[in-house]
């Protein structure tokens, strides 16, 4: 079984994030195109799993993974693609085999291996991946006892350890500290950027209940997206200035070189309101001046504080990293253990037919005219004692091999 495994890996570690988009699959051609690369490349387990930042290919194939293979694997598997792309990502891939796919798909699932280590939402998508694996009908046996080992695995390491504990996304922790601020759910929340940042925090204080956004943003069409889904308003960032409504939290990220927000401005937004106000500065450069605290009562949550508060997390998370090894290194022994048991059930799986034919043998032909001669009382009995002896025939094999195999 183990011999059989390898994965095919994208990530940050080997490849650009933006080249690892190329390689998504959407959901509903992951079963004709992969279903059609293992009948192609006689592969005959596969599991598909595409995040944000990676993107990688488990196989159980009795072929080698070799540069040929790769190389018809990914024309089979993205027939759009040039050969120059196809000789790229072929060359650019990371191939791991046997127990090194093990212990690669453990990593993964308990986050070792993520951008952000100590990020749980990966054993999600891993489990997701496999459960679409396996209601395609793509993956089986081998992979389904990998990745229940692997999950179970990763569950430990997030019960076990502290590598979870503490948020690192400057978002979630900025998150944290306006909570802690006692914002009201009906807090008006201003926004200015409609960009990956200001998006995730802005679904986080949806999530926490809040619903009154306004969004400005240099594109409005993107910003108008971002607004139908809060469902809040977006408009121009070109209008900003002429904003009348007031606001309890001002948000703002943008990839300006230049403040956004001076004193004028601020003022301009307040609308004569004095009441102090909850500023979120994500930028870098910051987006709205110094002065504007300085002048105001502001309660403001810097992309510097966040940081320093987020290295601190790294650094307590990457402490707990000798943890997670060890038991990372139990779960890959404990692996080898469980492919060992399940090789020896697959091969003793012919025994109970076996001893059931022996028994069919032996009653119809050749000890059946003495058993035409008993009675049915004594012919009762026998069938006892033989489906005792059938059973215990059946059972004693499985007994030994896992005495030998744990002695070994």
């Amino acid at each position: 079984m183990i011999k059989q495994l390898h994965t095919i890996a994208f990530t940050h570690r080997n490849l650009e994030v933006s080249k690892i988009g190329v390689l998504h699959i959407e959901q509903d051609s992951v079963q004709s195109r992969f279903q059609s690369v293992k009948e192609r490349l006689h592969i005959d387990e596969i599991m598909f799993l595409s995040t944000c930042n990676r993107v990688e290919y488990f196989l159980v194939t009795n072929e080698i993974v070799s540069p040929e293979f790769l190389f018809d694997f990914f024309s089979a598997l993205y027939p759009d693609f040039e050969e120059e792309k196809v000789n790229f990502f072929a060359s650019k891939a990371l191939v791991y085999g046997k127990m090194e796919s093990v212990n690669h798909a453990l990593r993964v699932a308990s986050s070792i291996d993520s951008l952000v280590i100590g990020e749980r939402e990966i054993i999600t998508q891993v489990r997701q991946a496999y459960e679409q694996s396996r209601d395609l009908g793509l993956s089986g046996d081998t992979l389904r006892i990998l990745f229940r080992h692997t999950i179970e695995t990763a569950k430990r390491v997030y019960t076990e350890t502290k590598i979870s504990q503490k948020p690192v996304s400057v978002v979630s922790i900025a998150y944290q500290r306006l909570v802690g601020m006692d914002a009201p759910r009906d807090a008006r929340v201003l926004a200015i950027g409609a960009g990956v940042t200001n998006t995730a925090m802005l679904r986080f204080l949806k999530k926490h209940g809040m619903n009154n956004f306004v969004i400005f943003n240099r594109t409005v069409e993107k910003a108008a997206i971002l607004a139908e889904e809060l469902g809040g308003l977006a408009l121009p960032l070109s209008e900003l200035a002429n904003y009348t409504e007031g606001f309890d939290i001002l948000v703002s990220c943008t990839g300006s070189e230049e403040v956004i927000v001076d004193e004028k401005l601020y003022a301009n937004l307040l609308n004569g309101e004095s009441s102090p106000k909850i500023t979120v500065d994500l930028a870098l450069p910051s987006d709205i001046s110094a002065e504007v605290h300085a002048t105001n009562p502001t309660r403001n949550i810097s992309i510097e504080v966040l940081q320093r508060i987020s290295d601190s997390h790294l650094e307590e998370r990457s402490q707990e990293v000798i943890h997670v090894e060890q038991i990372l290194e139990e779960a890959n022994n404990e692996f080898r253990n469980i492919a060992k048991m399940r090789a020896i059930e697959v091969a003793m799986r012919p025994v109970p037919q076996m001893v059931k034919d022996i028994r069919a043998t032996a009653f119809n032909e050749i000890f059946k005219n003495e058993l035409d001669q008993l009675d049915p009382s004594s012919m009762e009995i026998l069938e006892k004692v033989v489906g005792y002896m059938e059973k215990k025939y059946m059972s004693m094999p499985m007994i030994m091999a896992k005495e030998i195999m744990f002695k070994s």
